[in-house]
Protein backbone atom coordinates (compact mmCIF):
# COMPACT_ATOMS: atom_id res chain seq x y z
CA UNK A 1 0.00 0.00 0.00
CA UNK A 2 1.57 3.54 -0.92
CA UNK A 3 1.63 6.56 0.62
CA UNK A 4 -1.88 8.17 0.88
CA UNK A 5 -1.84 11.79 1.03
CA UNK A 6 -5.10 13.83 2.45
CA UNK A 7 -5.52 17.65 2.27
CA UNK A 8 -6.26 19.40 5.84
CA UNK A 9 -10.20 20.62 5.45
CA UNK A 10 -8.75 23.60 7.70
CA UNK A 11 -5.89 24.98 6.29
CA UNK A 12 -4.88 22.52 2.68
CA UNK A 13 -1.39 20.95 4.32
CA UNK A 14 -1.22 17.77 2.75
CA UNK A 15 -1.35 14.78 5.63
CA UNK A 16 0.53 11.56 4.15
CA UNK A 17 -0.11 8.57 5.88
CA UNK A 18 1.89 5.40 5.05
CA UNK A 19 0.91 2.14 5.25
CA UNK A 20 2.24 1.49 8.44
CA UNK A 21 0.42 4.64 9.90
CA UNK A 22 -2.74 3.63 8.64
CA UNK A 23 -2.15 -0.13 9.51
CA UNK A 24 -2.46 1.78 13.44
CA UNK A 25 -5.41 3.72 12.63
CA UNK A 26 -8.88 2.56 13.94
CA UNK A 27 -12.11 3.72 13.33
CA UNK A 28 -12.59 6.33 16.22
CA UNK A 29 -8.96 7.26 16.65
CA UNK A 30 -8.52 11.42 16.00
CA UNK A 31 -5.81 12.57 13.85
CA UNK A 32 -4.08 16.19 14.22
CA UNK A 33 -3.33 18.58 11.88
CA UNK A 34 0.63 19.43 12.26
CA UNK A 35 -0.06 22.83 10.34
CA UNK A 36 -2.97 24.67 12.42
CA UNK A 37 -4.05 21.76 14.87
CA UNK A 38 -7.05 20.65 13.14
CA UNK A 39 -8.04 17.68 14.56
CA UNK A 40 -10.18 14.44 12.33
CA UNK A 41 -11.91 11.66 13.45
CA UNK A 42 -11.12 8.47 11.48
CA UNK A 43 -14.41 7.29 9.79
CA UNK A 44 -13.83 4.94 7.52
CA UNK A 45 -10.05 2.90 7.10
CA UNK A 46 -10.43 0.38 4.44
CA UNK A 47 -8.15 -1.12 1.57
CA UNK A 48 -6.03 1.48 -0.64
CA UNK A 49 -7.98 4.74 -1.09
CA UNK A 50 -11.12 4.15 0.73
CA UNK A 51 -9.88 5.83 4.15
CA UNK A 52 -12.20 8.70 5.11
CA UNK A 53 -11.95 11.91 8.16
CA UNK A 54 -14.54 13.92 9.62
CA UNK A 55 -13.69 17.32 11.05
CA UNK A 56 -14.32 17.69 15.01
CA UNK A 57 -12.25 20.88 16.05
CA UNK A 58 -9.30 23.25 15.90
CA UNK A 59 -7.07 23.75 18.74
CA UNK A 60 -5.40 26.64 18.89
CA UNK A 61 -3.39 28.93 22.25
CA UNK A 62 -5.22 32.23 23.16
CA UNK A 63 -2.37 34.83 22.66
CA UNK A 64 -3.58 36.68 25.79
CA UNK A 65 -3.90 34.07 28.57
CA UNK A 66 -1.72 31.40 26.66
CA UNK A 67 -4.57 28.90 27.38
CA UNK A 68 -5.20 25.90 24.25
CA UNK A 69 -8.70 25.66 23.46
CA UNK A 70 -11.06 24.08 20.44
CA UNK A 71 -12.50 26.23 17.89
CA UNK A 72 -15.93 24.48 17.44
CA UNK A 73 -18.33 24.92 14.33
CA UNK A 74 -20.78 25.90 16.65
CA UNK A 75 -18.32 29.21 17.10
CA UNK A 76 -16.89 29.96 13.82
CA UNK A 77 -21.11 30.10 12.82
CA UNK A 78 -21.94 32.66 15.51
CA UNK A 79 -18.42 34.48 15.02
CA UNK A 80 -18.48 37.77 13.18
CA UNK A 81 -16.28 37.90 10.15
CA UNK A 82 -14.39 41.24 9.44
CA UNK A 83 -12.15 42.21 6.33
CA UNK A 84 -9.67 44.22 6.58
CA UNK A 85 -8.24 46.67 4.25
CA UNK A 86 -5.38 43.87 2.11
CA UNK A 87 -8.47 42.03 1.77
CA UNK A 88 -7.76 39.54 4.75
CA UNK A 89 -10.68 38.15 6.37
CA UNK A 90 -10.73 36.74 9.66
CA UNK A 91 -12.79 35.45 12.20
CA UNK A 92 -13.20 36.59 15.61
CA UNK A 93 -13.72 34.20 18.55
CA UNK A 94 -13.70 34.62 22.41
CA UNK A 95 -11.71 32.62 24.38
CA UNK A 96 -13.52 30.40 27.07
CA UNK A 97 -10.33 31.10 29.35
CA UNK A 98 -10.10 35.06 29.82
CA UNK A 99 -12.97 36.41 27.25
CA UNK A 100 -10.15 37.65 25.17
CA UNK A 101 -11.66 38.61 21.44
CA UNK A 102 -9.09 36.56 19.19
CA UNK A 103 -8.97 36.93 15.39
CA UNK A 104 -8.15 33.70 13.54
CA UNK A 105 -7.62 33.62 9.74
CA UNK A 106 -8.15 30.53 7.59
CA UNK A 107 -6.41 30.13 4.78
CA UNK A 108 -8.74 29.00 1.76
CA UNK A 109 -8.39 25.12 0.60
CA UNK A 110 -7.61 25.40 -2.56
CA UNK A 111 -9.88 22.42 -4.28
CA UNK A 112 -12.86 23.84 -2.58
Amino acid sequence: MATLEIDCPVCGEVLELSAEDRAELQVGDVIVCDSCNAEMEVTRNGTEEDFELDLLGVLTTCPNCGEEFEVTEEMLDEAPVLESADGVTVSVVDCPHCRARIELEFEENPDN
